[in-house]
């Protein structure tokens, strides 16, 4: 477990690497619905306890949405897509071609459209890793949490060891076209203990 609270840069170059296929995938895919040139950036990738997370995901608000996916298959844990409330509305009109600033509240077309763009975003980032270990990664169906950060972290974290499990945490950038600001959000993975191992043992970096 140290290894992985301790990620060295090698390490770390590795995960970025992944990081980025998976959201070059997920930007086409959401170019693709919005006809817009959408481009997905990974700035940093780094790890935390979860105790921590908030910390690492700080800059995101005191309000936020998150889609939460449970990761079955070779490995099992968490993972979420983690946006301040002011972006996931920019999102909002962006994915429903609405004028800026239109989108007020989250409705029903409201959170389809976000849950979309989490699943999405998950599953480029599952299918990466899966493709470089060589395991198989299945995501299950989405379910969005919307509320002040903190209360939003602890459902995402629950049934999870705070001071011990880790959450490998990857900034996540939105650059889109003709749109002024840039969104940003993370995702988080949570591997449970086994699967924290069998990543690293998988990408022969331990």
């Amino acid at each position: 477990m140290s290894q992985v609270r301790e990620l060295n840069e090698i390490q770390r170059d590795a995960l970025r690497e992944v990081a980025n296929i998976g959201a070059g995938h997920a930007a086409t895919a959401l170019s693709r619905m919005t006809d817009r040139t959408i481009m997905i950036e990974v700035p940093e990738v780094s790890d935390c306890r979860l105790g921590t997370v908030a910390e690492a995901v700080g800059s995101i608000g005191a309000n936020a949405t998150a889609v939460l996916m449970n990761m079955m298959g070779d490995l099992t844990g968490r993972t979420a897509v983690v946006l301040s409330l002011n972006d996931t509305r920019s999102l909002c009109d962006l994915l429903l071609r609405r004028e800026a600033g239109t989108t007020s509240s989250l409705g029903e077309m409201e959170e389809s459209s976000i849950r979309e763009t989490g699943n999405i975003l998950t599953s480029a980032y599952l299918t990466a890793l899966s493709d470089f270990m060589g395991l198989m990664l299945i995501p299950s169906v989405p379910t969005l949490l919307s509320g002040p950060l903190t209360e939003v972290l602890a459902s995402v974290s629950s049934e999870f060891d705070e001071e011990r499990d880790v959450v490998i945490c990857v900034d996540t950038a939105f650059r889109i076209e003709r749109a002024p600001e840039v969104l940003r959000g993370a995702f988080l993975l949570l591997p449970d203990a086994v699967s924290v191992e069998a990543i690293f043992d998988a990408i022969h970096l331990s």
